[in-house]
C-alpha cells in the first residue's frame, strides 16, 4: 500500500513553480521505495470540452473539463525516508490544472489533488476530470520568474578578511599591529592587512582561477573583523580610502573578477554616532526610534557581572554589548540603509552585497532593498547570510542565493567528521537539493570554511586526503563555490579567533600540492559545464567501503566521479556504466580502458569521462 500520509506537494513552492518564462517545475514526495511510476496529469484550466461557463465554475458543470494531458515523472532523488519525483512542463497559455497519478507496487493507482487523495481504477475515471480538485497555477507571471545574475553559477570566490590577508601599506597599519604572523591570532589582535595588500595580489588569485572576490566589512569599525559599522560610508583607515577601493575594483574587473562586500544591516557598531547619541541623550536622542530600547539606562552597571542578557536593556546580536540592533521598520532607518546599499554600487561599482545576519531583518525591508538595487544593476548578486532552511527568502523578490550551510554541515559530515555513512551523505545532499527549485541551487553559496567556522584542513585532522575530497565534491557540485583565504595552500586553524591567521606568502611554506589540486579542479569545473549542472546521478554508496560513484551529466557531456572516503585501500566493483569502458582520467589528463573492478588508496579519487 502507498502511504498517503507521506505524499506532499505544494503549489507555489520547492514543489511548484516557473524555472524560465515557459517553464513549470512539479515535484512530488512519496514514501520511500512505494511507488514504482509517477505520472504529471496536466492541463489549461478552461480547456473545456462543454460548459464551463466562460469560466465561472460551479458544481454543474466542473465535470466538463478536458482533464488536460499525461506526462511520465522521472525518480530525482531519494532520502532516508522519501522518494521524490520530479517533471518539468510547458503550458501553452502559461497556466494550469495539475494533480500527480501514483502507480504502487500492488495494482494500487492514485489520483492526488489538492483537495483529496483518489484511488482510481481506469484512465476513465470520473476524478481525472474534476477540475475544481486539482491543484492551481493561476499564472506564470515573468516577473515571478526567480532569476539570478547569469554569471554567478560560474564564478569561482575567494573570500578575503582584509585584516589578514596582506599588508600592502605599513603607513597605515594600526599603531598595535603585530608583525605579520609572528604569533595566532587573539580576538582583538591587529597585524595591518589592508586593501593594498589585495591590489598587490591579484595576479596570485587570478592564477588560481579566481573569478570573484568576497570581502568581510571594509567600512570603518572598532574590531579586526569590522561587523561592529561606525561608519557604512566610509572605508576603515586601516584597510584604505576610497581610491584604493576604486582602484581594487578597477584591477579586479580588468582581471574578470566580480567584487562582492559585507552589509552588516541588522546592528550598528556601538560607537557609531547614532548609538553615541542614545547613551548621551537617551530618550531625547533624535535616534532612539533607530534602536530597540527597552528601559534606560540602556546598560544596568549593577548587573555587569552576569551574563550580557542579563545587563543589556536593549536588542542587541547574539547579546553583543557593542552591536545593538537596528529598528529596520523605522522610515528613517530603511532610507539610511537604502543609500548605503546604494552609494557602493553607484559610487564603487561593486557587483554583490553579502548580507551579515540576513535571517534576523525584516522580509519587507529586503524586499525593498532587492528593488532599489536591481533597478540600479539588474545583475547583482544579492546574498544573504542564513544557516537553515531560506526558502522564505528566495522567493525572487529577497535574495539570489543563500550561503549553503546545511549542504557545508553534510560536506563536514562526510569528509571531515566521518559522523555520516556514504548513504547517509547521498541523503543530505539530495535533502538540501530537493529543499529549493533548481535555479536556486544553480546560484547558491557553496563553502568547506569561512571566517565564522573552523578552516577544512583543522576539520579533517590534518588529513590533505580528506581535504582534497571534500573540495572535490564541493567544486563538482551545482552552486557557486567560494574558498576561504589560505586554505588553498594548507592554512590551518580552529575556531575564531584562530580560523583568522595571517595569509601565508613565502611560497616554500606552501602546502603546493593542495594547490595544484584546488588549480585543476577549478580548471575541470571551467572546462566541464556538465561539472556545474544541478542534477546528480547516484551509481554507487556503499557503507562498507565508505566509496561513492556518481555521475553529473549536460546534454552529451557526462562526467562520473569515484571516491574512496576510507583510510582502507578497496577494490570497487564497478556499475555498468563505467565497467570495461574506454574513458578519459580528465583529472590526470589521460586515456585508459578500465575493467570490471578499479583499486582506490585511502582517500583518493577519480573522474572519467566516456570516450565519444
Amino acid at each position: 500500500m502507498i502511504t498517503k500520509a507521506a505524499i506532499y506537494h505544494r503549489s507555489h513552492s520547492s514543489y511548484s513553480y516557473t524555472y524560465d518564462k515557459e517553464t513549470l517545475h512539479l515535484r512530488i514526495r512519496t514514501a520511500k521505495g512505494e511507488v514504482n511510476n509517477a505520472t504529471l496529469r496536466i492541463g489549461d484550466p478552461y480547456d473545456w470540452t462543454s460548459g464551463g461557463g466562460g469560466g465561472n465554475l460551479n458544481a454543474e458543470d466542473a465535470m466538463g473539463w478536458s482533464g488536460g494531458e499525461n506526462f511520465a515523472m522521472e525518480k530525482e532523488s531519494e532520502t532516508e525516508l522519501f522518494d521524490y519525483w520530479f517533471c518539468e512542463a510547458q503550458p501553452r497559455f502559461f497556466r494550469a490544472r495539475y494533480a500527480f497519478i501514483l502507480e504502487g507496487k500492488e495494482n494500487e493507482t492514485l489520483l492526488v489533488t489538492e483537495k483529496q487523495i483518489f484511488t482510481i481504477t481506469d484512465d476513465a475515471d470520473p476524478v481525472l476530470s474534476q477540475l475544481l480538485n486539482f491543484y492551481c497555477f493561476p499564472y506564470m507571471n515573468p516577473i515571478d520568474v526567480f532569476s539570478p545574475p547569469h554569471w554567478v553559477k560560474e564564478t569561482v570566490w575567494y573570500q578575503i578578511f582584509p585584516e589578514r590577508f596582506a599588508n600592502g601599506d605599513p603607513s597605515i597599519s594600526p599603531s598595535n599591529a603585530l608583525p605579520w604572523g609572528s604569533e595566532d591570532p587573539k580576538t582583538n589582535s591587529f597585524f595591518g592587512g589592508d586593501l593594498q595588500g589585495v591590489i598587490d595580489h591579484l595576479d596570485y588569485l587570478q592564477d588560481l582561477g579566481i573569478t570573484g572576490l568576497y570581502f568581510t566589512p571594509i567600512t570603518e569599525g572598532k574590531t579586526n573583523h569590522k561587523y561592529d559599522t561606525v561608519d557604512y560610508l566610509k572605508v576603515d583607515p586601516a584597510f584604505g580610502d576610497d581610491d584604493t577601493v576604486r582602484t581594487l575594483i578597477e584591477e579586479a574587473h580588468k582581471r574578470g573578477m566580480k567584487v562582492m562586500l559585507d552589509a552588516v544591516f541588522n546592528h550598528i557598531g556601538a560607537d557609531s554616532i547614532q548609538w553615541q547619541d542614545v547613551i548621551k541623550n537617551g530618550k531625547d536622542s533624535k535616534y532612539i526610534d533607530w534602536f530597540y530600547v527597552e528601559q534606560f539606562p540602556p546598560i544596568d552597571e549593577s548587573k555587569k557581572d552576569q551574563h550580557s542578557k542579563e545587563y543589556l536593556n536593549y536588542r542587541a546580536f547574539a547579546f553583543a554589548q557593542n552591536m545593538p540592533k537596528l529598528n529596520t521598520e523605522n522610515p528613517e532607518v530603511i532610507e539610511y540603509l537604502l543609500e548605503v546599499g546604494r552609494y557602493w554600487v553607484r559610487n564603487f561599482n561593486i557587483d554583490a552585497w553579502r548580507l551579515d545576519v540576513a535571517n534576523e531583518v525584516d522580509q519587507r525591508f529586503w524586499r525593498r532593498f532587492r528593488d532599489e538595487l536591481k533597478a540600479i544593476k539588474p545583475e547583482i548578486y544579492i546574498l544573504g547570510e542564513a544557516w537553515h532552511d531560506s526558502m522564505n527568502w528566495l522567493a525572487g523578490d529577497q535574495f539570489d542565493a543563500v550561503m549553503n550551510y546545511p549542504l557545508s554541515d553534510a560536506m563536514i559530515g562526510f569528509f571531515a567528521q566521518g559522523n555520516l555513512s556514504a548513504n547517509q551523505f547521498k541523503y543530505a545532499v539530495n535533502d538540501v537539493n530537493t529543499s529549493y527549485p533548481i535555479a536556486v541551487n544553480e546560484v547558491a553559496f557553496s563553502l568547506l570554511d569561512s571566517h565564522d567556522t573552523a578552516r577544512i584542513l583543522h576539520r579533517c585532522s590534518g588529513n590533505r586526503g580528506k581535504v582534497k575530497l571534500a573540495y572535490l565534491f564541493q567544486f563538482t557540485h551545482s552552486g557557486t563555490p567560494c574558498i576561504y583565504y589560505g586554505s588553498e595552500i594548507g592554512l590551518d586553524g580552529g575556531s575564531d579567533p584562530l580560523n583568522r591567521k595571517c595569509m601565508i606568502w613565502d611560497e616554500s611554506k606552501h602546502d603546493m600540492d593542495m594547490k595544484q589540486h584546488i588549480m585543476q579542479i577549478i580548471k575541470l569545473r571551467k572546462q566541464y559545464p556538465a561539472l556545474r549542472a544541478h542534477h546528480i546521478n547516484w551509481l554507487m554508496s556503499d557503507d562498507e567501503q565508505q566509496c561513492l560513484i556518481y555521475q553529473k551529466v549536460l546534454k552529451d557531456e557526462c562526467i562520473t566521479v569515484v571516491m574512496n572516503n576510507s583510510a582502507n585501500t578497496i577494490d570497487i566493483t564497478l556499475p555498468e556504466e563505467l565497467s570495461n569502458h574506454n574513458v578519459i582520467d580528465i583529472y590526470n589528463e589521460t586515456a585508459c580502458k578500465l575493467g570490471d573492478s578499479l583499486t582506490l588508496a585511502s582517500f583518493s579519487f577519480a573522474m572519467y569521462q566516456n570516450e565519444k
